[in-house]
């Protein structure tokens, strides 16, 4: 349930032959009426977003896809 104060995590998954790759895009948080602001520290490739409250570990995606985190350099805007 999305709770006025809540943080969400946002990935972009690319799929592969062999399944698919979640990369830590951003984070969210819920306003009070409902609605989202979403902070992105990469865009994706392909346009799509998956938004999920946080796992257990460090905002872990589901048992079976490969996980990565964003470059440092484009979370700060590097070149």
């Amino acid at each position: 349930m999305l709770e006025k104060g809540k943080k969400l995590a946002v990935f972009s998954i690319r799929k592969l032959d062999g399944g698919s790759v979640w990369t830590r895009a951003g984070s969210a948080w819920v306003n009070k009426d409902g609605s989202l602001n979403v902070y992105l520290d990469v865009l994706p490739m392909d346009g799509k977003l998956h938004v999920r409250e946080p796992g257990e570990k460090r905002d872990a995606p589901p048992v079976g896809v490969i996980f990565e985190t964003a470059p440092a350099e484009a979370a700060m805007g590097g070149h």
